[in-house]
């Protein structure tokens, strides 16, 4: 789901930049000292997995782990995502530094969302509330991405294989492996260490 350079117009990078300034600022605010093993183990998760890509048009399908991080590192997600994208941009060339922005707001409001959510829906089973959690947060991205394409430049979306239909398409069956995927893990990782999910599963 990454967004390459050039791809969106400029008000639409400043918009998106300014945007996750203010998301990464809520993140990081009064992190803990016993928070930082977590999240450098999961922005580390998060960077492997995000580098399994399939190139489609200008973005591209690979896991997210948008859910996961929203149930395991809660408001601190952001934080990770953003280490991981500079990481991915500056060594791989994977995605944008002028996209940075974009690229943050496609993966960071997901997770933020699943974790709100998951403050209220605590007494849920825990592989339903994984297997949600991973497939809304794919949906909230594809969403958010369909968003910014059309702002940017509505030929995306023209034709009966417009990129934004294809990136449709693409996401659908990714977004229920994922779910399952989320839905499990979140299951057992509860099971060995509780602790890991604080107050958020």
């Amino acid at each position: 789901m990454h967004i390459a350079d050039g791809v969106i117009s400029l008000p639409v990078a400043i918009a998106t930049t300014a945007s996750a300034v203010g998301i990464l600022a809520y993140s990081i605010k009064g992190v803990k000292e016993e928070e930082i093993p977590r999240i450098s183990l999961l922005t580390g998760a998060f960077f492997v997995a995000s580098l399994i890509n399939i190139p489609i048009g200008p973005t591209s399908v690979h896991p997210l782990l948008g859910g996961f991080l929203g149930l395991v590192l809660g408001r601190r997600a952001p934080l990770g995502i953003f280490i991981g994208l500079i990481l991915q941009a500056v060594l791989f060339q994977h995605g944008g530094i002028t996209t940075l922005g974009a690229n943050m707001i496609l993966m960071s409001v997901p997770a933020l969302i699943i974790y709100w959510l998951s403050l209220t829906f605590r007494k849920s089973p825990l592989f339903l509330k994984g297997f949600l959690s991973g497939f809304t947060a794919i949906c909230i991205g594809v969403a958010l991405l369909i968003l910014l394409l059309l702002v940017s430049d509505q030929r995306y979306g023209d034709g009966v294989f417009s990129v934004i239909r294809i990136v449709i398409f693409a996401y659908v069956p990714l977004a229920l492996l994922e779910g399952v995927l989320t839905g499990f893990a979140v299951k057992h990782l509860f099971e060995m260490k509780p602790s890991l999910f604080e107050k958020n599963v």
